[in-house]
């Protein structure tokens, strides 16, 4: 991520900062303390949760569902702590809001906030208390997530018996290290902008993915948005009926970055695009003039960029028109992670022609409740929401119906109650959750920047 902090217009709120589904695990006494061998478990797993997340590309977890790979680690049961007072329950969001990413961040953080002032934080006819955290995933140090954050504010929903769902992460590669903790102490967790497809969906990642994050042998995670196999997919697409005939292909070699590269090279090299080149990029170089002129020398008509704003994409679009390559000649074209007012600032007047889709449609292109909502979140904060604030705001409100259905503290009824959320009337339209844990939407749009700001084009789909 870029290290310095962006400002953003949108309001703060400091004072809270701090394939296949498998048997269903033991129950557990929500009110029961750990005992001597539980807490030496939960140590050992805090103790391998610390040394992955120290790694500089954090690799998954060992241990998979049952059906994984021969020999490997048997499912862990989930982690029993004492609630404390039954009729509170806690939501905590696990994003970024430190570094570049701070402004996409609070927005989302609104929309939740807006969700529980919708019920004034309660649920069950009042009977059950919402509250609501803030944990940061990013710090100063890194300028963007940070494995060894994460796995503590993992650690610590896990340990606060109030927590009984978790809004997150802004990044797959964050949700990949997470996703296993909660899993064993029956935390469910919906994500507003998570897209890597081996998160979830078998056969579309890693070998071992997605078996390996769900060492309890359920499902816990789910998202709100489509994934980067129909992404990547819908961008290579665009850039048909663009008239790209000729790619080059960057990625920050991070997990979300070279998923959807690799989703979009497929796609284009199917669809008869020539790709020039393929490279994994330093992101905390001080500058891709070298490599701009390198790739200025193929004569590209496009650059892809799989990556986010946090990996220097601004300074590689920068350096991309300072050698000549101009927005007539050779368009830019990136992934949701790039379509936030960060991208912008970092790109300056560069960032003019730039393209990027998104899982979904923005904000102002809502339509029905979804209309509604774009209104009251401006009446509500002065400013406009960025794209995954309605999102988070879906999330929040999944996770209040679920509470809702259960009205009691519960991890495991309220994981249940929201895996299997159906025809859900939302400010994204009408949807469900499928057995994976993954939205029943598929709809994406296409959107460019004009006059320094994200202009929506049209709507993509699915073939």
């Amino acid at each position: 991520m870029l290290r310095r902090k962006q400002q953003t217009n949108q309001p703060m709120n400091f004072f809270q900062k701090s394939g296949s589904q498998s048997a269903t695990p033991p129950k557990t006494n929500s009110t029961q303390n750990l005992g001597a061998a539980g807490l030496r478990k939960l140590l050992f797993a805090a103790g391998i949760a610390s040394l992955c997340a120290s790694c500089q590309n954090p690799q998954a977890p060992t241990a998979t569902t049952p059906g994984g790979s021969p020999g490997t680690s048997p499912a862990t049961p989930p982690v029993a702590v004492s609630p404390g007072d039954p009729n509170t329950v806690k939501i905590v969001s696990m994003l970024p809001m430190t570094g570049s990413a701070l402004g996409q961040a609070q927005t989302m953080v609104n929309g939740i906030q807006q969700a529980l002032a919708e019920t004034d934080s309660k649920a069950c006819d009042g009977k059950i208390q919402i509250q609501y955290e803030i944990y940061d995933d990013a710090t100063a140090a890194a300028g963007k997530w940070d494995p060894a954050q994460v796995t503590s504010n993992s650690n610590k929903a896990v340990a606060d018996g109030s927590v009984v769902a978790v809004i997150g992460h802004f990044n797959s590669g964050a949700a990949k290290l997470s996703i296993p903790v909660l899993n064993q102490a029956n935390i469910v967790m919906i994500s507003p902008a998570n897209t890597y497809p081996g998160l979830t969906k078998p056969g579309k990642g890693e070998d071992k993915e997605p078996n390996v994050y769900y060492p309890a042998g359920t499902r816990n995670y789910s998202r709100v948005v489509p994934a980067d196999d129909l992404q990547g997919a819908v961008a290579g697409n665009w850039a048909k009926s663009l008239g790209v005939q000729k790619v080059y292909i960057l990625d920050d070699q991070e997990l979300y970055g070279k998923g959807i590269a690799d989703v979009f090279e497929a796609t284009a090299k199917k669809l008869g695009i020539q790709v020039l080149g393929r490279e994994g990029i330093d992101v905390k170089a001080s500058d891709y003039k070298a490599l701009m002129n390198k790739i200025k020398a193929l004569n590209p008509d496009l650059i892809y960029f799989g990556g986010t704003t946090q990996s220097n994409a601004g300074q590689i679009i920068k350096d991309m028109r300072n050698v000549g390559m101009t927005p007539e000649a050779v368009k830019f074209m990136g992934p949701d992670g790039i379509k936030d007012k960060a991208l912008i600032d970092a790109a300056g007047k560069d960032a003019e022609g730039v393209y990027a889709t998104f899982g979904g449609l923005p904000p102002q292109e809502l339509t029905g409740v979804g209309a509604k909502w774009y209104e009251s979140y401006k009446a509500k904060y002065n400013a406009e929401p960025e794209a995954y604030a309605a999102y988070a705001y879906e999330a929040a409100k999944v996770a209040i119906g679920a509470i809702n259905k259960v009205c009691k503290n519960d991890r495991g009824a309220i994981r249940e109650a929201v895996m299997a959320t159906k025809d859900f009337n939302g400010v994204l339209g009408t949807w469900s959750f499928d057995p994976n844990g993954d939205t029943s939407l598929t709809t994406m749009s296409g959107n460019v920047v004009k006059a320094g700001k994200w202009e929506f084009v049209s709507a993509l789909k699915t073939e």
